[in-house]
């Protein structure tokens, strides 16, 4: 069995601390990720970033930092793509103060553009990302292109295996409620899971599945896709966690499973709960 980490997507809803305690009171839950969130822009300071990463290596989580919702590599207006490679640099500068592993980002939109045209764009935008982290001597933060929930937005499984096949740096993440969302309840079994893992494995390596990052909620979606995210706990709402927790066990990959429940903390202790009893299960009938 390898190691998955569980953290939420954000500051726990009942911490009131500062950034820096997160990683200390996330331990004593029993969670060991964090995903720090600079989606509104990134405005953490050097200091407290730094200090940030002290107390996660001191506590054992893993850190990673979504970066602003503000980024669109494929905009109709070069003055936004521009702007969007600034943010995304920014967003891995202050990943590199904090030791964060992974940079994660919503690539863009397809807007006017056929989605060939905005996919390249994605990718000529990103190599240029990545030029600007290697002037900087940023050489230890991933790229992480997101999945997407909406048909609107670049970031289908194979859109964004295709920028990690193209573009150095770049690690999928693999948001299974996006996915889900964008092709109306595709997930329901263990199975529709091992074909998104092994598209990316197949392809990929290493670099996919050591570990897989991944992002999980329960979702409402309509014909557009996703609308809103939903707790573990609400009936009727998919993609279901066990059969994930089973391909895990099953299969032994390492994993980091970060929670984008509208409860994070508490959805990725459930989740954390569901991987044991899998396990325990497994074990006591092997």
């Amino acid at each position: 069995m390898g190691r998955v980490r569980f953290g939420p997507a954000g500051r726990p809803i009942n911490y009131r601390g500062s950034t820096v305690g997160v990683p200390a009171y996330l331990k004593n839950m029993g969670l060991d990720a964090f995903e720090y969130q600079a989606v509104r822009g990134v405005r953490i300071s050097e200091n407290d970033a730094r200090q940030l990463g002290i107390a996660a290596r001191n506590h054992d989580v893993l850190l990673s930092l979504h970066a602003p919702y503000a980024i669109n590599l494929s905009s109709e207006k070069q003055e936004t793509i521009e702007a969007s490679i600034e943010r995304l640099v920014q967003a891995a500068r202050a990943a590199s103060w904090m030791g964060a592993y992974l940079v994660v980002f919503h690539p863009g939109y397809y807007g006017k553009r056929s989605t060939e045209e905005a996919l390249r764009l994605c990718i000529d935008s990103l190599k240029r990302v990545v030029e600007r982290l290697e002037q900087e001597g940023i050489r230890e933060v991933l790229l992480g292109p997101e999945t997407t929930g909406k048909t609107s937005q670049v970031g289908s499984p194979e859109e964004v295996l295709t920028m990690c096949r193209e573009v150095p740096r770049c690690k999928p993440v693999l948001d299974f409620a996006h996915i889900h969302a964008r092709y109306q309840g595709c997930i329901r079994t263990k199975d529709d899971y091992l074909k998104y893992v092994q598209l990316f494995e197949k392809e990929l390596g290493d670099l996919a599945v050591k570990p897989l990052h991944i992002h999980f909620t329960h979702v409402d979606y309509g014909k557009s896709g996703e609308r809103a995210h939903r707790t573990l706990e609400e009936p009727g709402y998919g993609p279901p966690f066990r059969p994930l927790a089973e391909l895990l066990v099953e299969l032994g990959y390492d994993a980091v499973i970060i929670s984008e429940s509208p409860v994070l903390d508490q959805d990725a202790l459930r989740m954390k709960k569901i991987l044991e009893e899998v396990l325990r299960e497994k074990q006591g009938g092997s």
